[in-house]
């Protein structure tokens, strides 16, 4: 891999060494993208929150996860790989729930080295027809990771667990929703049919974190990105994501990340 994002035609191919600039929160974060994106992990483990369900990962994992899906990972250590982000496109068929391939095999390992080398040679060539072939890779590659995924993709626990991972997916699928309104733990366990206690509870048990902590980390990732990627007003920010006023976002925020909405703004700018 080279050391430089790779973007064109829609598909953006970034190190995972990327990430990790500028700030842990940039990865560990609950965020989702708007597009489906695949993490190669190539070299070193962490740990992966995927819609409410913490997993570790390891070297040679492949981890596809569709649009909107809620997640964040740490990174123990050096990790390399990459980030493959893949364009707004109805010809490139992507599993409706996450994968998560834990590759044994050299074989496995080669081919999909190989499934994402392909990729990344278009990228930099740009040659004749690039978009086509790309598309055509791209569905190559999330054929051959159904292929391998086998029905234990996602790593489940013994059954004593699943209904607790059932609950905090659940509860990330509502707030990858519902997190810009304003709502808070009570409300989101009113509309799944339990207390906020047990919610937080079973949060706690899939993930490590409570669920007022997921929500918390929901809405800081995107207010930091906000902060960074755009040249809103604070307080158009702060309604944006449900807050009832500018003072209590910057109280909030602040609490959250030990910075003022407008520090964090000039630090990261």
């Amino acid at each position: 891999m080279t050391n430089a994002e790779i973007a064109t035609s829609g598909f953006r191919l970034v190190p995972l060494q990327r990430f990790a600039q500028g700030g842990r929160w940039r990865t560990e974060a609950m965020r989702s993208h708007s597009t489906p994106v695949l993490y190669w992990f190539t070299r070193g483990q962490g740990r992966i929150t995927i819609s409410g369900v913490t997993r570790g990962y390891g070297p040679h994992n492949a981890i596809l996860l569709p649009a909107h899906t809620m997640h964040g990972f740490d990174m123990m250590g050096q990790v390399s790989g990459s980030a493959l982000f893949f364009p707004r496109n109805d010809e490139i068929a992507v599993p409706d729930q996450p994968l998560h391939l834990r590759l044994r095999e050299a074989q496995q390992q080669a081919e999909m080295a190989f499934q994402v080398d392909n990729i990344q040679r278009e990228l930099e060539l740009g040659a004749d027809a690039m978009e086509r072939a790309l598309l055509h890779h791209a569905g190559l590659l999330t054929v051959w990771l159904e292929r391998h995924a086998g029905p234990d993709a996602l790593d489940h626990d013994p059954a004593e667990a699943r209904a607790a991972d059932r609950l905090a997916a659940a509860y990330a699928s509502l707030l990858e929703r519902d997190f810009r309104k304003g709502r808070g733990v009570a409300d989101y366990a009113a509309a799944l049919g339990v207390t906020a206690t047990h919610l937080s509870r079973s949060c706690k048990a899939a993930s490590g974190r409570t669920a007022s902590a997921l929500l918390h980390d929901r809405v800081h990732y995107e207010a930091r990105k906000m902060l960074r990627d755009t040249r809103l007003p604070i307080k158009d920010v702060a309604l944006a994501l449900g807050f009832r006023s500018a003072a209590y976002f910057t109280r909030a925020f602040q609490h959250q990340t030990g910075l003022t909405p407008s520090a964090f703004r000039r630090a990261d700018g």
